[in-house]
């Protein structure tokens, strides 16, 4: 949307089918729209490991942003203490913390490359991998996506790649290569989606 206030707009409108938890201003103001325990229509079809309907399972968070410049600093101080505050009161673990491009690669690309995930993983906000390899191989890295969260079963294996890219190699572009391996394999061994909490 064109401004904070037009989202606001539209994520009231009930014809609009569409609505989160909060909205998120880049002057770092949040607006709460729909109350944390109740179900918000942010997600859309999608899955994130066993979990479809993520929806019912998620609390949903809009940044006001047209993802073609970067998050202001008062907005990204604002999502940190909401987020904070949200993963103690749902004991929600950083690994479950996830884009709508990861849960639905097909449909989203939000929020986008200009979002800065490693600085929220230094925070315990959500989770980053730097690891370095050497093979290629997409039979490994798409087992290794499935083991993560990402629904390997309905999405092309460029889609998947897609979807990791905008979050853990933003700038990255060409053929699978060895980094997106590597840190696929490093995140499924660390934080396989169906190991705990299924909430997304």
């Amino acid at each position: 949307m064109a401004t904070p206030e037009a989202a606001l707009a539209r994520l009231c409108d009930p014809a609009a089918e569409v609505s989160a938890h909060y909205l998120i201003c880049p002057r770092g103001r949040i607006w709460q729209l729909v109350e944390e325990g109740a179900r918000a229509w942010h997600a859309g079809a999608g899955r994130w490991g066993r979990v479809g309907d993520v929806n019912s399972r998620s609390i949903g968070i809009e940044l006001a942003n047209t993802g073609g410049h970067p998050y202001p600093a008062p907005q990204m101080a604002a999502l940190r203490a909401l987020m904070a505050g949200i993963m103690v009161r749902w004991q929600v673990a950083p690994e479950r913390v996830i884009a709508h491009s990861d849960m639905a690669p097909a449909r989203k690309s939000d929020p986008g490359p200009r979002f800065d995930w490693r600085a929220l993983a230094r925070d315990g906000l959500s989770v980053w991998s730097e690891a370095t390899g050497q093979g290629v191989t997409w039979g490994a890295f798409l087992r290794d996506a499935g083991r993560f969260g990402y629904d390997i079963g309905d999405n092309p294996p460029e889609t998947v790649l897609a979807a990791f890219r905008l979050r853990f190699r933003p700038r990255a572009t060409g053929p699978l290569a060895p980094e997106d391996c590597a840190r696929m394999a490093d995140l499924a061994a660390r934080f396989p989606v169906d190991r705990g909490n299924l909430s997304a």
